[in-house]
């Protein structure tokens, strides 16, 4: 490649060859290999001290300046397109170097999904809100008299025994159920009341397909006036299309608890045997959702409200057993096992 000769004297318009000028650096470009050839050579014919931009800096007539700048023009493209060229024969270059084969597909990128726990929370929540209810979540650590004593368990209960229920000290306890909201609720604030607490919760359960030492329960309270039995399993049953589909089947079941009267369990259809019957439902076809019931009034009367006055129903169910039937899981366990290959599936 020629290097353009040196001048002393000051470039003048007249002095350029415009024509000449155009055709060398064409020639010279056409010979540049590399970016950095391209480099020197646009700062040789289009940089500030090139001869095409000295003289048109001194252009004193319009046909000359028209004719040095289509030259520049002209110059300016063909260096674009050649840096062009040149940036896709290196790539190829280092593609077909390394071994690269652009048409094989790339890596997958795992999405996240939220715990199947976290769903039905989520699930749950958006349910009650569009019922009006309001969410709450309090303490774990509770006292014998917010988990027992207002919630009218008798002083007798098996579940106030060490073996079954948690205790820090005589008057602490790690709660068993997030009934203990319901007092809360009513003490803070004047009926009616629509809330649901929604929290973890732990019991010296022995461990099965249905049962885990620690949990997350869900549990509702209505009180107004008039509420009936018939306002519960309405809304139980609206909880459980919600969850579980139309397709899913749902019974209720009287049952005996503390704090309500009468109660009741709700059972759903078991969808890992269609019904038949297994280990998770105890071959019964049917598994148990959780326990409701009406008020206890000795439940208004430790709040200070008059029972004759005030209705209401309270209902609890646990988050893992809703995703147990909702994902038509055999096992609890998968829910606490820190194993991804299981939470993937979900």
């Amino acid at each position: 490649m020629s290097s353009k000769p040196d001048r002393t004297e000051p470039i003048t318009v007249a002095a350029v060859d415009a024509a000449g000028l155009q055709d060398e650096a064409l020639a010279a470009l056409a010979g540049a290999s590399t970016l950095a050839e391209l480099t020197e050579l646009r700062t040789r014919y289009l940089g500030r001290r090139s001869e095409l931009k000295q003289a048109l800096r001194e252009v004193r007539d319009r046909e000359t300046g028209m004719t040095l700048n289509a030259v520049r023009e002209r110059l300016e493209q063909a260096f674009a397109e050649r840096e062009t060229q040149l940036e896709r024969e290196q790539l190829e270059e280092r593609l077909t170097a390394d071994g690269f084969d652009v048409t094989l597909p790339g890596e997958e990128l795992r999405i996240g999904t939220l715990h199947p726990t976290t769903q039905i929370r989520r699930i749950v929540e958006d349910a009650f809100l569009g019922l009006g209810y309001e969410i709450r979540d309090d303490r774990e650590v509770e006292t014998v008299e917010y988990n027992f004593d207002k919630l009218a368990f008798a002083p007798t209960h098996p579940t106030r025994s060490p073996r079954d229920t948690l205790f820090l000290d005589e008057n602490t306890l790690l709660r068993t159920e997030t009934s203990p909201s319901q007092i809360h609720q009513l003490e803070e604030h004047e009926p009616p009341v629509y809330m649901v607490s929604i929290g973890r919760v732990y019991r010296r359960d022995d461990i099965d397909a249905t049962h885990y030492p620690i949990f997350h329960q869900f549990e509702g309270l209505a009180v107004d006036r008039g509420i009936t039995l018939a306002d519960l399993k309405g809304t139980l049953l609206r909880v459980a299309r919600v969850l579980f589909g139309d397709d899913r089947r749902v019974r209720f079941r009287t049952h005996f608890f503390p704090f309500t009267e009468p109660s009741i369990e709700p059972d759903v259809s078991c969808g890992i045997c269609g019904g038949a019957g297994c280990r998770t439902c105890k071959f019964t076809g049917w598994t148990e959702f959780g326990g409701a019931g009406m008020v206890d009034p000795a439940v208004f009367e430790n709040v200070g409200l008059d029972p004759e006055k005030w209705t209401g129903f309270a209902f609890g169910c646990g988050l893992e057993r809703g995703a147990q039937l909702r994902f038509n899981i055999a096992e609890v366990r998968p829910l606490w096992s820190p194993d991804l290959r299981v939470l993937r599936q979900f």
